[in-house]
């Protein structure tokens, strides 16, 4: 009877074990994690688990009865330090040696870091697990400013949840917009007035020099410029966790380097999830994704293909955020487009913004409405007229 074992465990992980006892695989499981939680959900960190609104069980995917019903070994606060392919095992720090006949690396991504004068003082976080939440949350209860350092999606999603609290927020993005790097003009424009509107302060090109303070951070300085601030977040990017793989010989490049299977350059390794850097046919080209769709449906590819299955890991990138009462879906890369089609009330908060190549839709933003959002992800690559899909009067459903 055969042996998997899975490094990691966040979505991916979780997923891939649930998937292979759906699956009917009858081998051993093992899940190893350095975390101390079962499998978890990371989006809510940021959002409902941030505000109090979600406990710590509500954000497991799965109640870690789960595993033990079955039969998957959860290894957790446990940290796999080498993998030895010739030997087919895994070393942990715990002293362990695990034996595996395939073996899956979900081992996900970890925050970009600071490296500047003061960025080791209390009071200066992170956020990616349940740890950095808990830490922050304790903090929140009595700061007064909290500074964001990066406007992306994850500073954003923060600074509308301080606010709610009543902190004084401010964020600092080095860019002359914020979301830059994931979105349109016409999309920062919409959120930078929104975070505006509901008392966020927001500073754009602005670099940080360092922070100050005697053990903790008092104060953020930018050049001539110093920001008040007893809580720090700092969301500048996830870099992927490929150490491990490029220590073993694997090859790594933006990540653990699979092919359309989900397999790695040894055939008995298959990856999933935010540390991979994957071939993408519908956009022909290669991506890392740190998303929970391609988290999820990556792994469930990856481990039909490791029992004998032969799939193709072929989806559409969709994301989502959730700022205040508004939620954001996202199908495709807004950047593919050259242009915009507006659909519905900006002013209102609910509308969408569809992105063509051409006669071709290749994108779409959709705020507060679930319907333009699910019939884009059926319209995705196909020929659209453009002024069909501006008409409010016009059943997007007659498109498809």
């Amino acid at each position: 009877m055969s042996h998997i074992v899975i490094v990691g465990a966040g979505q991916a992980a979780g997923q891939a074990a649930a998937s292979l006892r759906q699956g009917g695989f009858e081998g051993g499981i093992t899940v190893v994690g350095d975390e101390a939680h079962a499998p978890y959900q990371r989006p809510p960190l940021s959002k409902q688990y941030l505000a109090g609104e979600m406990d710590v069980e509500n954000v497991l995917l799965r109640p870690e009865s789960f595993y033990e019903g079955k039969d998957i070994d959860l290894k957790t606060g446990v940290r796999v330090t080498a993998i030895d392919r010739g030997a087919k095992a895994v070393n942990m720090d715990n002293g362990e040696t695990l034996s595996y006949d395939r073996l899956l690396l979900a081992t996900g991504g970890r925050p970009r870091e600071l490296t500047i004068p003061g960025s080791d003082l209390a009071g200066i976080h992170y956020l990616r697990s349940i740890a950095d939440v808990d830490a922050i949350r304790g903090e929140m209860d009595t700061a007064k400013n909290m500074v964001i350092v990066g406007g992306g999606y994850i500073g954003l999603e923060v600074a509308s949840v301080a606010i709610k609290a009543g902190i004084n927020v401010t964020v600092l993005e080095m860019e002359d917009r914020i979301l830059k790097r994931v979105t349109t003009p016409t999309m920062s424009e919409f959120y930078h007035n929104l975070h505006i509107e509901r008392g966020v302060q927001i500073e754009l090109n602005t670099s940080i020099d360092g922070f100050s303070g005697d053990t903790k951070v008092s104060s953020v300085n930018c050049g001539d410029t110093t920001f008040d601030s007893d809580l720090v977040i700092v969301g500048i990017g996830i870099l992927p966790n490929a150490e491990l793989a490029e220590a073993a010989g694997l090859e790594v490049d933006n990540g653990i380097i699979v092919d359309d299977h989900c397999r790695t350059s040894d055939p008995n390794i298959y990856a999933a999830g935010d540390c991979t850097n994957h071939p993408n046919p519908t956009l022909n080209r290669r991506l890392r994704l740190e998303s929970v769709p391609n988290a999820m449906e990556q792994s469930r590819i990856a481990v039909t293909n490791m029992t004998g299955g032969d799939k193709v890991y072929d989806a559409v990138p969709w994301f989502w955020s959730d700022q205040y009462e508004l939620k954001l879906q996202m199908v495709g890369f807004s950047t593919d487009g050259d242009t915009e089609v507006l659909r519905g009330d900006k002013s209102a908060n609910e509308f969408a913004v569809f992105y063509m190549k051409g006669d071709t839709l290749v994108a779409a933003d959709a705020i507060n409405s679930p319907r333009e959002f699910m019939v884009c992800k059926q319209l995705y690559g196909k020929q659209v007229d453009p002024a069909k899909l501006a008409d409010p009067a016009v059943d997007l459903k007659d498109l498809r």
